[in-house]
């Protein structure tokens, strides 16, 4: 099979599992809470950003950008986005005291923790960020980014209204070329803003190829949305005979639901992209049986240990989810066991890559078995008394030294060892 149709196979198995997402998942009840927090922190996160850019005389370009994203919604759209702008406008930040500041800044937040929720979903439970570095996040987005984007809109408008760039644009083909260029230039701007949310968002390392594929089914998806939309909103007349002055609402509510819904969808292909090993599970939370848990505890002892020992980088969770092709968060629940009992020890806090926590020599085969067999022990919390069972408890210590004696001495270089010879 060629490079090619590898991929073709690998996007269609995307595709099906993104669709068995949709219709199983929970993708549309978290895009529904979204629409929600969005309602209540839009007009809050529009005020702060509308107060910085109003410092870098660059506030103009708050109302071109939401006619345009609200453009699907036609009329109703120009509305909307007249509305909002005066909500915006009557926030006064600098007279709401602490207490509004802080309830201000704190709907803000709250709408970028609800989405990093929903992805840390759709990435099988990542570690949420510190509390610190949640505010430095955010903030820097909240208050730099619109300050980016927007002056780069207002230096790209003072650029072309030059006379000289205006001479340059009537000689052909730059002529055409600018319009060409005009035209694909909001498809990008979509795209790019999809790929920085799939990067930014996950607290975890996503790369850039993933995103890249993420954020150009999404744009694609999210263009042709709002094309289906404006035609689905210009023939429903009957609403506004139906709910009146609430039909508005009602439309900008269904068009805020299917932007998040798509943004979600993208992020769904952004993580099978990243994990094709996920393609091929049955379900969104595979899990392993105890013989294949050991199976693979061992087997990611012995991979940490050769690297270490042939002085090679430390792996990380991900390198070893690829290794094996294994679900990721399988990985990760493993390591995490090992690191609990001592067996491996983390580096790198931003990456993290692990070693063995001791000599191979050390680390017997028992230690990584016993440790892999009492997995998520301490969580049943149960009462003595109710688990006594002598013949049980009897039948349980022989199966223990069974164990004991069937690896007898065997540590972690034996595994080693035997590998190479195998190799060999």
């Amino acid at each position: 099979m060629s490079i090619t149709n590898q991929h073709l196979t690998q996007i269609q198995q995307i595709f099906y599992k993104v669709y068995q997402d949709l219709t199983q998942d929970e993708l549309n009840l978290r895009a529904m809470g979204l629409v929600y927090t969005t309602l209540l922190s839009l007009v809050p996160l529009l005020a702060v950003s509308f107060s910085v850019l109003k410092a870098f005389g660059v506030h103009n370009q708050l109302e071109p950008f939401l006619l345009n994203m609200l453009a699907p919604l036609g009329s109703k759209g120009e509305e909307i986005t007249i509305n909002i702008i005066g909500f915006v406008e009557n926030v006064k930040v600098g007279v709401l005291g602490s207490v509004g500041l802080a309830f201000l800044f704190y709907t803000i937040i709250s709408l970028l923790q609800k989405i990093e929720d929903a992805f840390s979903k759709i990435w099988h439970n990542l570690p949420a960020r510190r509390l610190l570095r949640r505010f430095s996040d955010y903030l820097s987005v909240i208050l730099v980014g619109p300050v980016l984007v927007f002056a780069g809109l207002g230096v790209t408008a003072s650029m072309v209204s030059n006379q000289f760039v205006q001479h340059i644009l009537a000689i052909e083909p730059f002529g055409t070329l600018y319009f060409l260029i005009g035209q694909i230039i909001p498809y990008l701007l979509i795209i790019a803003a999809f790929t920085f949310v799939y990067i930014f968002i996950p607290n975890t390392r996503v790369k850039f190829q993933s995103a890249l594929a993420g954020g150009i089914l999404a744009g694609i998806c999210w263009k042709i949305a709002g094309w289906v939309f404006t035609l689905f909103a210009a023939g429903l007349t009957s609403y506004d005979a139906i709910y009146s002055s609430f039909a508005i609402l009602i439309m900008f509510m269904i068009w805020i639901y299917l932007s998040w819904l798509i943004l979600l969808l993208g992020a769904k292909i952004t993580f099978y992209y990243q994990h094709p090993q996920y393609l091929n599970t049955k379900n969104n939370n595979p899990q392993l049986s105890c013989r294949a848990r050991e199976h693979l505890g061992l087997l990611i002892m012995q991979y940490i240990a050769t690297q270490f020992l042939h002085g090679n980088q430390a792996p990380t969770s991900m390198q070893l989810a690829e290794s094996f092709s294994i679900p990721l968060h399988l990985v990760d629940e493993i390591i995490l066991t090992l690191e609990k009992k001592q067996l491996l020890i983390k580096i790198q806090q931003d990456i993290a890559s692990y070693l063995p926590a001791r000599d191979t020599d050390k680390i017997s085969v028992y230690d990584i078995l016993n440790a892999l067999r009492c997995m998520s022990e301490d969580t049943l919390e149960m009462k003595k008394q109710t688990m006594a069972n002598p013949a049980i408890d009897h039948l349980t210590q022989a199966i223990d030294e069974a164990i004991l004696h069937s690896v007898q001495a065997r540590t972690l270089r034996d595994l080693i060892i035997d590998e190479n010879q195998r190799a060999q």
